[in-house]
């Protein structure tokens, strides 16, 4: 931090998980992202989206493509069969994606 200029700061959190067609072969779970950030990098200072397990799979592909030599965070694992997950796994996961998002 350089003394009489703001830091800027991005905040961003991995919330509200939700089942989606639970009880079905099919379900599945998204989450809600919400950013802030004071950076002037950043048209919208707030953001917030909702975003199944894949599409955080697609973004640490693209993140590993463009990465070169810098390692890309590991996401949470898969579960081994989605039928019925459980409250934990689901809250293990939403950790894992917070963590992986921070880094």
């Amino acid at each position: 931090p350089i003394p009489g200029i703001p830091q800027e700061l991005t905040t961003v959190r991995v919330q509200d998980p939700r089942v989606h067609n639970e009880g079905s072969w099919n379900s599945y779970v998204d989450y809600k992202i919400f950013l802030h950030t004071n950076s002037k990098a950043f048209t919208a200072k707030t953001s917030c989206v909702r975003r199944r397990y894949r599409e955080f799979v697609w973004l640490r592909r693209q993140l590993q493509r463009n990465a070169g030599l810098v390692p890309v965070p590991e996401l949470p694992g898969k579960a081994a069969f989605f039928a019925g997950s459980t409250d934990e796994f689901i809250e293990r996961r939403r950790q894992g994606l917070q963590r992986f998002l921070q880094r």
